[in-house]
């Protein structure tokens, strides 16, 4: 695991060189494909030193960190034509990749919790320092103030363990069960708002419409599954707690999901009615999440990965509109089928398998996630329904609304995409839907 981290450290001289952008991006390709190639047990930990090491869960995630991170260089060219702080970008971007991969593979509760935190601080650079209007200092601060509130609980909370137990391995909590309700809603409210469960999402619409390409893509992919992530390792010591506390988050989950739904419906910014989308998706996650059943946890790991890569490509979609349109209203980018029908084929690609449509993974996720979710309460299924019916309804609206009618007569100058362009959506579309025949991988993990 350290070889991988020692690759990264090394990069960042390269991003301060002339004439390095994409030599930096190309590097990572190649560390995706050195670190797919790790061996790997099913059961345990492996790959193990310096506190560092990987099972699983950490694998599917470390990977998509460095996809997307790989990515994020490759949809934000307008920086380098324009050599606006290119280099530092690199840098942000890099040091972003280190403290994702760091949480993901550490062994001790105290190192996750600094690094969990940790990621802020570059997160918050690229949509301070790349944002695009002058409400991102205020984006910046709802995602600063909502996740900090939350997160000296979960401090004190890691203390209160270590006090307890005399030490903080991740891999041999699971065989303690603590039962204090103050430790667990300290320890699990820093994860549900950084999902972001319903109540606690003011941040992410937010901090997505202000950030750049790069810092949503990072959002989307990536820090939303930091949550997921935490609640799948913290919650095998709360299990007899979370048996009796647990159905209230559901709850909120569900309905909350349901009213997230119809709130898309009422955006007429593309970014935000995505960043919505991405709520409702993860309200599913957090309600399969705390079922504690093995469909639900299964689920939920595969609807991040797939949610991950859908929702990075759709904020590319949204990007790759703005760079043209110079909006993201839906009021002025209307008839796009006429100017760019290649592209209108990655908007419907991309928002079919946004409302789970096959061979997606967000299909299989949710297969899991409705069956997890049935078996705990068939009351649930109302409140199933209704998500699932509007998912579709919301991404047909977006698809209809951006791709057909009358176009704005303002748009008189207008290219079609570039082939990098097509490339990154090429290489979010395939992972998402290749990956389904190889599901088991995921499945098999428990």
């Amino acid at each position: 695991m350290l070889k991988i981290f020692m690759m990264m450290l090394f990069m960042i001289p390269l991003c301060f060189m002339k004439k390095m952008f994409w030599l930096v991006q190309m590097i990572m390709m190649l560390m995706f494909f050195m670190f797919m190639n790790l061996t790997l047990t099913i059961m345990n930990f492996s790959n193990l030193g310096y506190m560092l090491g990987c099972d699983v869960i950490s694998y599917g995630l470390i990977l998509l960190t460095i996809w997307i991170s790989f990515l994020m260089i490759m949809s934000s060219e307008s920086l380098l034509k324009t050599d606006f702080y290119s280099g530092f970008f690199l840098f942000n971007i890099i040091m972003l990749m280190m403290m994702l991969y760091l949480t993901f593979s550490v062994t001790s509760l105290f190192m996750f919790y600094l690094f969990f935190e940790g990621s802020l601080i570059p997160t918050l650079m690229l949509i301070i320092g790349w944002g695009y209007q002058p409400e991102r200092i205020q984006a910046g601060s709802y995602l600063l103030f909502y996740t900090l509130f939350v997160s000296l609980p979960l401090l004190l909370g890691i203390f209160y363990i270590y006090n307890k137990l005399n030490y903080l391995t991740i891999y041999f909590l699971k065989f303690y069960d603590f039962s204090s309700y103050l430790l667990y809603l300290s320890m699990i409210m820093a994860f549900l708002v950084k999902m972001p469960m319903y109540f606690v999402h003011l941040w992410l619409p937010k901090a997505h419409v202000e950030a750049p390409i790069s810092g949503s893509m990072i959002l989307a992919a990536i820090m939303l599954k930091l949550g997921g992530y935490g609640l799948l390792r913290i919650l095998v010591i709360l299990q007899s707690i979370n048996m009796k506390m647990g159905f209230i988050w559901i709850i909120i989950s569900l309905i909350g999901g349901f009213y997230i739904s119809l709130k898309c419906f009422c955006q007429v910014d593309m970014k935000s009615l995505i960043a919505y989308s991405s709520v409702a998706h993860m309200s599913m996650v957090i309600g399969g999440i705390m079922t504690l059943n093995y469909w639900g946890f299964l689920g939920s790991y595969i609807l991040m990965i797939g949610h991950g890569l859908c929702s990075s490509g759709m904020f590319c979609l949204s990007n790759i509109m703005y760079e043209r349109m110079n909006s993201r209203s839906l009021f002025l980018n209307k008839g796009l089928m006429n100017f760019m029908p290649s592209m209108s084929l990655w908007w419907f690609l991309f928002l079919s398998s946004n409302m789970a449509a096959p061979p997606s993974l967000n299909l299989m996720g949710e297969i899991s996630l409705i069956n997890s979710l049935v078996s705990w309460s068939w009351l649930s299924m109302l409140m199933l329904m209704l998500i699932s019916f509007f998912s579709a309804g919301y991404s047909l609206y977006l698809y209809s609304i951006t791709q057909h009618g009358k176009f704005d007569l303002g748009v008189y100058s207008f290219y079609s995409g570039v082939s990098r362009e097509y490339l990154t959506l090429m290489l979010h579309w395939l992972p998402l839907n290749i990956m389904i025949l190889k599901v088991d991988y995921s499945m098999i993990w428990f």
